[in-house]
């Protein structure tokens, strides 16, 4: 798929996967339906949700290494400066380094664009936080959180999802 089209398909995640009301219980089903899913799959990978003021979910799956735990804080700090998920910060930057421009000023040590970290957006408050998943490959990161926000949402995860590579 072209990325000009996973563009327009991210946008569209953007505008439909927004939350009503976003709290700790809300941060904890979503970080226990990214667990499940990683059990079940066998995912190796971390997951931190985060307010812009404290965390608020982590867990390290099986498999998962220590630096998860770094991509995962770059590519929240990547959705908090730009407000946009990681995996669409990589695709408009070209889709081919992760490395972050140097025009956007920012260090490569405290930002990445890579998929994974998605927006928690609130209706009528906008975006204040992030969850982030780390461990896979950058779409299929970007894939598991949002297939986790279509299910907690209650949107449909097939209408929403990326098409093949």
């Amino acid at each position: 798929m072209p990325a000009a089209d996973d563009i327009a398909k991210i946008i569209e995640q953007e505008r439909v996967l927004v939350f009503s009301v976003f709290d700790e219980a809300a941060a904890f089903d979503l970080g226990m339906a990214l667990r499940q899913r990683a059990l079940r799959d066998a995912l190796p990978i971390n997951i931190d949700i985060r307010l812009w003021d404290r965390p608020l979910f982590y867990a390290a799956m099986p498999g998962s290494r220590a630096s998860n735990q770094d991509w995962a804080r770059r590519k929240i700090n990547a959705v908090r400066h730009f407000l946009k998920p990681s995996y669409r910060l990589f695709l408009e930057q070209g889709g081919k380094d992760q490395v972050i421009a140097a025009h956007h000023g920012l260090p490569a040590t405290d930002y990445i664009f890579a998929g994974g970290a998605f927006p928690i957006r609130v209706h009528a408050a906008g975006v204040i936080g992030a969850v982030a998943v780390s461990g896979l490959p950058s779409r299929d990161d970007h894939d598991t959180v949002v297939a986790a926000l279509c299910e907690l949402l209650g949107s449909d995860s097939a209408a929403l999802a990326l098409g093949p590579a």
